[in-house]
């Protein structure tokens, strides 16, 4: 049966804005109609019969009832609006229907005159029912049949607490069973950002100061993840750079830079400046084309030279922008599955704004930030590491303090690359594992563990590189012993001794970190094992014989991208023991120590060139007046004898011109007249 026939059987009437006498002492169910609850059911009535002799009928329902009233419509009243809605020829019904209830109502002289008694009650229930309607709905939520969802969602939540919590599951997000599924060389996004890492030490407030307000006004950039981009920088416009997906092999994507046409002329314009050796010249190129890569890599080099350090960042973080604004759409930073080549000339530039960006994170104090762009460099080219950030990339592990970084990098390495052959990780390794015995947070299994790792590491460094000791205690300010210093294995014969290719790797390696070896803690644990190495040395062990073959073996010649790295890093030390081939030759800030095998795309044109067969005259001439040519245009019919006796001609006539011209310029200055020969001895 429908709502409107059980309404016409109790005599209801739908629409009333407040509730009659009858209704609220006889029958609650227009009240719960009103609400938004479901009308009784038939033949049910009020919870007590009506009481006698009450002045106010509302006094008929108590408040505890009507608090405590489990009413079991109360949380539908949504619902029944949406319901209402949709139902529009029933509320036009409904309101006829109130408007001839109402006319009733007032030919009832009975209900004229209750309604006259209730008028002033009904409005004082109404300003008192609002906030007693919120207790009700709060109370009915509680006691509804929604708080079953919301209890079972409040338990899922505190589940899923527990869990995180558990000391079993905890090492997921601290770089245990997580960050082992992750590749090795997987970059994080908010990691690239230096911001972060600085909030992290100084808190945001240091950090950004008044930029908050200012954001507001800023006009639109596209955010990017390599750099943010400032409204200081010119307005951004294509520069011709785009990159292609070349193939896909086994999961890894291989791209690639390309230069279009418009792009290659501002290049063949940039070679040009650079060969003028006038940095003027690059400036006025930038101000024509503000986004040119190699224009902004080379006047960074010229700005750092000059001092300028926050214009060379600056530049550099604008060449890594206009890059990343050429990304292709599947092209992925994070992943460590894109490649792309060295030897083109047209993905150097990503390579190269990489590391010196990297380096100046470096040189700001944002150790943990520089580790993530190195590990970016080395997963574009793991396999020839072009810049070699593998003799970096340690030092960045201990100045970030990413040590469980490093011994994975070294475990899961070693085997393919022998990382324990380069100096940096024979000794940075164990030192890593220094510092996590330190770590009294770690179980003691583990620390016990460490400490035996790191004994038997360094002693194996101090046997493969003895060279590297005393350098590393002079940096140090410390002192070694009688008996280290006169034994003839880490003295100076040890340096002397060693080919020059395994000394600039030990120099970059003592002049880059020695200021992680300086902890009094660190000494205390190096001293021993340099004791128990040379007990190793004089009783002959057989791995000290065997690290002497390697040393004669191996390290004959380093290879291209280690000087590359020297160049690049400009430590004093290594680049003191660079070869004479490849400081003899130039280096260039926006391609230094090019690979031999380059793939070349496109070529730069041949320039004009004069004639090699000129006289002697003509040469002369040309040294005075460079726009003096004596054959004029050169004629492409050289056959043609009558042309060529014109061809004189015109160049003799063309001489005597010059000649002319050159005598009527020359002017002949009078020697400056002495009027007052004595002087009176005052200076001017």
């Amino acid at each position: 049966m429908s709502r409107r026939a059980l309404r016409r059987l109790r005599g209801e009437q739908r629409g009333q804005e407040g509730p009659g006498l009858s209704q609220l002492g006889l029958d609650p169910g227009p009240e719960r109609v009103r609400e938004g609850g479901p009308p009784p059911a038939p033949g049910k009535g009020p919870r007590g019969p009506p009481r006698s002799g009450v002045s106010n009928r509302f006094e008929l329902i108590p408040a505890e009832e009507s608090e405590d009233e489990p009413l079991a419509g109360e949380e539908r009243p949504d619902t029944r609006l949406s319901e209402q809605d949709t139902a529009g020829g029933n509320q036009e019904g409904n309101k006829d229907r109130s408007k001839e209830g109402a006319v009733t109502e007032e030919t009832d002289g009975d209900g004229q005159r209750e309604g006259q008694e209730a008028g002033q009650p009904d409005r004082t229930l109404a300003s008192s029912n609002k906030p007693r309607k919120k207790k009700k709905k709060r109370k009915t939520k509680k006691n509804s049949a929604g708080e079953t969802v919301e209890d079972n969602d409040l338990e899922d939540i505190d589940s899923l607490l527990e869990r995180i919590e558990d000391p079993g599951l905890a090492p997921q997000s601290q770089g245990g069973i997580i960050a082992d599924s992750r590749p090795l060389l997987y970059v994080e996004h908010r990691n690239l950002n230096p911001e972060n890492e600085l909030k992290r030490y100084f808190g945001a407030r240091a950090v950004l100061g008044d930029q908050r307000p200012r954001q507001r006004q800023r006009q639109y950039v596209r955010s990017m993840w390599l750099t943010a981009p400032k409204n200081t920088w010119p307005r951004y416009s294509k520069t011709g750079i785009t990159m292609q997906l070349l193939d896909t092999r086994r999961g890894v994507q291989h791209f690639t830079f390309e230069h279009h046409r418009e792009y290659q002329q501002v290049q063949f314009k940039f070679l040009d400046a650079v060969e003028s050796m006038d940095p003027n010249n690059i400036v006025l190129l930038l101000q024509m084309n503000p986004y040119h890569v190699d224009s902004l890599l080379q006047l960074s080099d010229v700005c750092r030279m000059q001092e300028d350090q926050e214009m060379a960042r600056d530049l550099i973080e604008r060449a890594l922008y206009s890059l990343e604004c050429a990304f292709h759409p599947v092209f992925s930073l994070t992943s460590g599955t894109c490649r792309l080549d060295y030897r083109r000339p047209e993905n150097r530039a990503f390579f190269l704004a990489l590391f010196k960006h990297l380096m100046f994170l470096e040189k700001r104090g944002c150790p943990r930030t520089a580790l993530e762009f190195c590990k970016l460099i080395l997963s574009l080219d793991p396999e020839n590491d072009p810049l070699c950030v593998l003799l970096l990339i340690d030092f960045l592990s201990l100045r970030a303090r990413e040590y469980a970084f490093l011994t994975r990098l070294f475990q899961e390495w070693e085997s393919h690359r022998n990382l324990s052959q380069l100096p940096n990780f024979a000794f940075s390794v164990p030192l890593a594992y220094f510092f996590l015995s330190q770590q009294e947070e770690r179980p003691e299994l583990e620390r016990s563990q460490a400490r035996e790792r790191a004994a038997r590491l360094i002693q194996l460094a101090l046997i493969m590189f003895p060279s590297v000791l005393m350098p590393l205690l002079d940096h140090c300010s410390v002192q070694p012993d009688a008996r280290v210093t006169s034994h003839p294995f880490f003295g100076l014969n040890a340096q002397i001794s060693q080919s020059p290719a395994l000394n600039q790797l030990t120099s970059l390696y003592v002049g880059r970190t020695h200021a992680l070896w300086k902890d009094p803690a660190v000494m205390a644990w190096l001293e021993p094992h340099v004791h128990e190495v040379l007990r190793m040395v004089e009783a002959r062990d057989a791995l000290v014989q065997e690290a002497e073959h390697k040393r004669k073996i191996r390290y004959q010649s380093a290879p291209r991208n280690i000087y590359r790295h020297i160049i690049l890093s400009e430590m004093k030390e290594a680049t003191a023991a660079l070869p004479l081939e490849v400081t003899s030759q130039p280096v260039m800030g926006f391609d230094p120590l090019p690979p031999l095998d380059s793939i070349v795309s496109y070529t730069r044109p041949e320039r004009m060139s004069h004639p090699s067969n000129e006289s002697t005259l003509s040469l002369f001439f040309r040294s005075l007046l460079p726009n003096f040519n004596l054959q004029g245009d050169i004629r492409h019919d050289g056959d043609d004898e009558a042309g060529a006796a014109q061809d004189l001609n015109q160049g003799v006539n063309r001489l005597m011109a010059a000649m002319r011209d050159m005598l009527a310029n020359i002017q002949f200055q009078e020697p400056p007249r002495d009027d007052n020969p004595e002087g009176d001895g005052d200076w001017d």
